[in-house]
């Protein structure tokens, strides 16, 4: 590329670093793009400001220190990794140690070969340490502390990943127009709260608001999660409309993900609001229809999207990757004694992986395609 220099080229030049004038709160740092609540991908304006002020709410939460080594196997380009893993564990003085890619026998190796004490995943690589046979070959007593995010994850695999590590566990949650935590279980004894993603992190505000009238839901009550604070994102890069639409004129970011909050204001993301399934007039969430198919001993990952029904408007279906052989009428079954009976799965394809994001989330919109074409 005509212009490149190396990194090490700068580490060589005895120049004064130019002065450079910033506005924090306007001047954009970062620029990751996310699909947000209205589709398609957006630029994501996210000021020095955005990032500073997440890192600080982080700090009163993650515990990281000079001692920390981190694990460092999501990308940089997504805000999770960015943030949570490569600038917070910097700040606090710690370690990094950068993976190229995902690959569980290099992630286990690297645990072992450097005493990593922290491991920042997404629900894909929780699955793995909580059954692959491979954990139980490398030796990962260094390991303290795992936190999960980025995608839902279902309390009991949460206890299954506790009981095989034996280390803390927590989740956390948030968007990449948060820059990126809005929530996170604290990293203190006695704060865990499983299938929880915890209280909202300090110095912000957020409210569960009904979709049909806008109104605030009390606690325990279903609604869309909206967030407000300094880590709010300046807006969508030349789309006004776009950020219109996600940021109101008081500043309340709309999330697009339904949750429920506890008296202790303790949040549990249930799905998003563009990807509930409606059976009948009835809302089904993919996500507690995935935790329930997580939970068959057969099944190592699945994925649930809407399907045109000419009655019901649209029923689940499930994609599922086995980690032992099984029937797919069985699955169904399975499922269907443990929910109600309009949250019935009505069809089970059995597939060799389930199609994820470089962050881990489901690519669902692969799969309602798919679907779609298929009916």
């Amino acid at each position: 590329m005509i212009g490149e220099r190396s990194f090490a080229s700068l580490l060589e030049s005895e120049g004064e670093p130019p002065t450079v004038s910033i506005d924090p709160a306007e001047d954009v740092v970062a620029l990751p793009y996310s699909s947000g609540t209205t589709g398609g991908c957006k630029g994501v304006m996210l000021t020095h400001r955005n990032l500073v002020a997440n890192i600080c709410q982080l700090g009163a939460h993650l515990g990281a220190d000079e001692q920390t080594v981190a694990l460092g196997v999501l990308p940089f380009f997504h805000i999770y990794g960015l943030v949570v893993v490569l600038n917070n564990t910097l700040r606090a003085g710690g370690t990094v140690v950068t993976m190229p890619r995902f690959d569980l026998e290099g992630m286990l190796g690297a645990i072992e070969e450097h005493g990593i004490t922290h491991a920042f995943v997404v629900p894909p690589i929780v699955l793995a340490l909580a059954r692959h046979p491979a954990v139980e070959e490398h030796d990962l007593g260094s390991l303290s502390f795992v936190m999960s995010g980025a995608a839902p994850l279902g309390a009991d695999l949460e206890q299954e990943c506790i009981d095989r590590l034996g280390c803390k566990f927590r989740q956390g949650y948030g968007l990449t127009e948060t820059s990126p935590v809005t929530h996170m279980v604290p990293h203190v004894a006695g704060a865990e709260r499983l299938g929880s993603v915890g209280p909202p992190i300090p110095n912000s505000e957020v409210k569960i608001v009904d979709p049909a009238t806008g109104e605030p839901v009390g606690p325990g009550g279903r609604g869309e999660v909206w967030v407000r604070g300094p880590h709010v994102m300046k807006g969508y890069l030349a789309n006004e409309a776009a950020t219109a639409i996600t940021v109101d004129a008081d500043g309340w970011l709309h999330t697009g993900d339904i949750g429920l909050a506890d008296e202790e204001g303790y949040l549990t993301v249930v799905d998003r609001l563009k990807e509930l399934i409606k059976v009948k007039g009835y809302q089904v969430a993919p996500a507690e229809l995935e935790a329930v198919l997580l939970t068959h001993p057969a099944v190592a990952d699945a994925a649930v999207v809407p399907s045109p029904d000419e009655e019901a408007g649209e029923v689940p279906t499930a994609y599922v990757a086995l980690r032992a052989e099984c029937d797919a009428d069985d699955i169904v079954a399975f499922v269907s004694e443990r929910v109600a009976p309009y949250k019935r799965i009505r069809r089970c394809e059995i597939v060799d992986e389930i199609p994820k994001s470089a962050s881990g989330k489901i690519l669902r919109r692969v799969l309602v395609e798919q679907e779609r074409a298929r009916v």
